[in-house]
């Protein structure tokens, strides 16, 4: 049974993943550390308390004797990488933590990985020839986009703000490790995500939570930046292919092919609310511009031919599918 590490596990993507992971792969033991910080909650993990497969230990990826121990105790063969702060406002208010979780604590995985695995740069430990590091990533690394065009995995990085430069940083680090110590690395850039479970401080929960509660919903400028949505289930299916695929020290960009500005995205949930939770009056009604976030990149949009054509991948749920199954699972959540 090969033990997999998973790092920030408890939160939106991390656990959509693990529970499709342990569905998909009974051979695998998980171990998932998250320090259960603000994004972290484990009623995102509800449905594994019975999997003996499974354990969660609490822990920060920056606190080099647990993630040491972690390795040495738990016999980690591979490690796929979700912990992350990640939202573009706080690191505004707050970059030094941004620096710290995504770039100290990156490299903090990244060095005992190579300690347990390897006995010399590109020498690794008999047993340890199959272990695998994959880092997850943003599509924020490569800046903006003005119209026309798309990131792809050889588009020159740019980041715009303190988030998107430590996770930057973070795939720098990654990259050298495969070059220089020879770690079986990925790197997935992935577009927004959306779904079940997303921390309520993001702009689609922010939408729905507003749109219910009689408040504002805000938006930034003038609504027009646009953003590539992926669903979180077609991002697990992307990264189990990109994990057992064997193209190390590759990355791979995953995007939804779902483009919408900000402003479209507004409108679109609260027609489907009008429908769903009607009203006297349309919840669009409620949509006030506020001021822009500095530094607001205008357009992301992600080509994901590469793992198209290479592994196979391509998203399942179409956006509107995909935001019906949010848009439900928010409700329940907000009107319970």
């Amino acid at each position: 049974m090969k033990n997999l590490l998973i790092t920030g596990g408890a939160g939106f993507i991390g656990s959509n993943f693990i529970l499709y992971f342990l569905h998909k792969y009974p051979h695998y033991r998980l171990i998932n550390v998250d320090s259960l910080a603000y994004a972290g909650n484990l009623e995102n993990l509800q449905g594994t308390e019975n999997i003996p497969n499974y354990e969660f230990r609490q822990g920060d990826i920056c606190d080099k004797e647990f993630i040491k121990e972690i390795f040495a105790r738990e016999r980690i063969d591979a490690l796929i990488h979700f912990a992350a702060q990640s939202h573009v406002d706080n690191s505004i208010k707050n970059p030094n933590a941004f620096v710290e979780t995504n770039v100290n604590g990156t490299f903090n995985l990244l060095h005992n990985a190579y300690l347990s695995w390897f006995d010399a740069p590109n020498k690794p430990k008999k047993d340890k020839t199959h272990c695998i590091f994959h880092h997850i990533s943003t599509d924020e690394v490569f800046g903006s986009l003005e119209e026309g065009g798309y990131f792809s995995e050889t588009t020159p990085y740019a980041p715009n703000s303190p988030y998107s430069a430590s996770k930057a940083c973070s795939d720098m680090l990654v990259r050298s490790y495969y070059h220089t110590y020879g770690l079986k690395t990925f790197i997935t850039n992935c577009s927004n995500n959306y779904g079940p479970k997303q921390h309520d401080e993001k702009l689609i929960p922010t939408i729905i939570r507003n749109a219910l509660e009689g408040k504002e919903i805000p938006i930034y400028g003038d609504g027009k930046n646009i953003r590539d949505w992926l669903y979180v289930e077609d991002h697990c299916r992307a990264i189990d292919k990109v994990f057992h695929s064997s193209y190390f020290g590759e990355s791979f960009n995953i995007g939804g092919n779902n483009e919408q500005s900000n402003i479209e995205l507004a409108y679109l949930i609260c027609a489907m609310l009008d429908i769903k939770c009607p009203k006297d009056r349309s919840y669009k009604e409620q949509i006030t511009f506020v001021q822009d976030r500095a530094g607001h990149d205008r357009r992301y949009a992600v080509d994901s031919s590469k793992i198209e054509r290479m592994l196979g991948w391509k998203g399942e749920e179409s956006f509107e599918s995909g935001l019906e199954k949010t848009i439900k699972w928010y409700i329940q959540k907000y009107r319970a």
